[in-house]
Parts: C-alpha cells; sequence; structure tokens
C-alpha cells in the first residue's frame, strides 16, 4: 500500500509519509516531517519542519501544525486549528534587525493517543495533552491537559472527563461507568484513571 498526494500539495523530498496516508490539495509538508501510515490530510493543512504525526491522525482543512509538535496515533485535528512554537514572537530583535532561526527558542507541545481537539482551537506551546483528551471548538488552550480531560473556552478549562469513546463521564461519586461499559475512578479532580 503505497500514500496518495494530491498534484496541488507541495512534499519535501526529506519529509517521511506513511503507507495509505492521504495528503489532498494545497497541502504543504516540510522538511523532515514523518507522517504515520493511514493518516488524511485535508485541504489547505501546513505541516512544518520536523513535525512527528503518528499513525491514524485525521487533519482537518487549513490546521496549521508548526515545528515542534508531536501528534501520537490516533489524534483528531480539527479544521483552523493552530498550534503555536514560540512564547515570545517578535519578528525583529530590540536592536530592529530581523530575527533569524537562531534568535528564538523552541517550546514543544505534544498531543497523546486518541486526543481531539476542535475546529478553531489554539494550542499555545509548550503543553502536553493528555490521552483521549477533548479540546472544544474554539479553545485557546494554554495549560496542561490531563488524560480524559474535557476543556472549553478561552482561556480552556477543565469542565469534565470523556471516555474515549467520547461520552461525556458522570461522577456522582469517585466512580463512573461509561456507557460503553468502560469503568472510571477519580484520583483526584483532574485525574482520571480506567478500572
Amino acid at each position: 500500500m503505497t500514500h496518495r498526494v494530491h498534484a496541488t500539495a507541495t512534499v519535501a523530498a526529506s519529509a517521511s509519509i506513511g503507507a495509505g496516508s492521504e495528503i489532498w490539495m494545497w497541502c504543504q509538508v516540510r522538511d523532515n516531517a514523518q507522517i504515520g501510515e493511514q493518516c488524511i490530510l485535508g485541504k489547505g493543512v501546513y505541516v512544518d519542519t520536523n513535525v512527528r504525526i503518528g499513525k491514524l491522525c485525521k487533519i482537518q482543512n487549513h490546521a496549521s501544525i508548526f515545528q515542534g509538535v508531536t501528534l501520537e496515533d490516533g489524534v483528531f485535528v480539527g479544521p483552523h486549528v493552530c498550534f503555536t512554537n514560540d512564547k515570545v514572537p517578535r519578528a525583529i530583535n530590540p536592536n530592529g534587525t530581523r530575527k533569524s532561526p537562531g534568535d528564538w527558542t523552541l517550546s514543544p507541545t505534544l498531543v497523546k493517543h486518541g486526543a481531539s481537539i476542535g475546529a478553531n482551537a489554539t494550542l499555545m506551546c509548550g503543553i502536553t495533552i493528555g490521552r483521549w483528551a477533548m479540546i472544544g471548538a474554539g479553545a485557546v488552550v494554554t495549560r496542561d491537559v490531563p488524560d480524559h480531560g474535557l476543556v472549553v473556552g478561552n482561556p480552556a478549562v477543565l469542565v469534565g472527563h470523556v471516555c474515549a469513546c467520547g461520552k461525556h463521564l458522570d461522577f456522582e461519586t469517585e466512580r463512573a461507568t461509561c456507557g460503553c461499559g468502560v469503568r472510571f475512578q477519580k484520583q483526584t479532580a483532574e485525574v482520571i484513571v480506567e478500572v
């Protein structure tokens, strides 16, 4: 099985594209980016230099994934999502000279297995999004999100937890059982584990 790249997409020769992946129109995949098997990159997706994308990821139209971002397997990135990578961005140095690649500090971002990021969300750099976490549409995420965490708003706040199947978990006590049968236990206000 080979990958598929639309004729209008630009993929650097040094990029690695996994078998079965599909890169649609007007995408750009930069030098040394790695895209795993069976991923889908929708129209106009930008994947920067050295970005790492696991297998079975779905990245919707016009998402921007900048250098320093790692997406583990099975991550969903909604349309127009933007990842940042510099906490203090400037076009010029204090002396008025144009910034060069050595004039900034890259702050990496990790999105763990199975997480979903809603349309138009912005993720500040230097954070980790937990396994199976869900980011609401339009959220501005400025800090780490725990495994199974559900965050919404600007700035994004934790409003609950979700199962891997996507359903909201209701914790009446320290335990919850999803409609799909998976059971969870709260360890702290933010941390839950499957039991």
